[in-house]
């Protein structure tokens, strides 16, 4: 009877053991991709609309 907690606590041990947690990691075969949509265009054009009358408010005989 001495053996008894002995015993218990290994299969204890033995039972938690086997419960432990398993963490994968797998690359994918597919390569990442990145949309950014994004419309430089409009903003690039406004500045040079904006220099541009401003060139020609300050300069009315450019043209």
């Amino acid at each position: 009877m001495r053996f008894k907690p002995v015993i218990l606590a290994a299969a204890g041990a033995i039972a938690l053991s086997a419960c432990t947690h398993t963490v994968k990691l797998e690359p994918s075969d597919k390569p990442i991709k990145i949309d950014l949509n994004v419309n430089i265009t409009q903003e690039v054009r406004i500045k040079l609309d904006r220099e541009v009358t401003d060139l020609i408010a300050d300069n009315p005989d450019l043209f």
